[in-house]
């Protein structure tokens, strides 16, 4: 159990560069970390139960779906905000960054369901040994690096670091983490 609590903490590491690129938008508060990581929490339950549900229905090794998974997430994030912030740019020659709530609520939304996936990647690897407390390991480490990144964002050093460089960074760990589940397994 000690292992599954550690992995859960280092495959969740990502969440401290989230919480960077939300810190560093004017537009985003507190309160919206709060309220991501409240349904973070819930999808980190319903990925533990349906982990065990369906980890023998799997014809295949689990974790090829966990890797492939986190990959597409981490490129999807990176796209997502490139695409975006061209559009914006594209828009007004003033750009500056984007900070828009759409833009929270898909960050939030990868972000949950990447928890999710790293709750269910987790069961699949430490089955039959997995217990209850892989969820909340994995929502305590996002809201806990979350949290510090946000509150370091909002201070005077690290505002100097560009929103673009974190969301890289974000998607960068994501696709790091899948690639990691993949080729182990091979």
């Amino acid at each position: 159990m000690f292992i599954a609590i550690i992995s859960a903490l280092i495959v969740s590491i990502d969440a401290f560069f989230i919480g960077l690129s939300l810190g560093l938008q004017k537009r985003c508060k507190f309160l919206y970390l709060f309220i991501i990581n409240t349904v973070l929490l819930g999808l980190c339950v319903v990925g533990f139960f349906v982990a065990e549900r369906i980890y023998d229905q799997i014809p295949f090794e689990p974790d090829y779906v966990v890797g492939f998974a986190f990959v597409t997430l981490g490129l999807w994030t990176i796209l997502q905000y490139f695409m975006l912030s061209h559009k914006k740019h594209l828009e007004d020659s003033d750009y500056k960054e984007p900070t828009s709530i759409k833009s929270i609520v898909i960050i939030g939304a990868v972000m949950s369901i990447e928890a999710m996936l790293i709750t269910m990647g987790l069961v699949f690897i430490f089955l039959p040994q997995s217990f209850f407390v892989i969820a909340l390991t994995v929502w305590a480490a996002h809201f806990g690096y979350s949290a510090l990144s946000f509150c370091l964002a909002r201070s005077k050093y690290a505002a100097r670091i560009s929103v673009k460089l974190s969301h890289i960074i974000s998607g960068a760990a994501l696709i790091a983490y899948g690639l990691m589940t993949l080729f182990l397994e091979l």
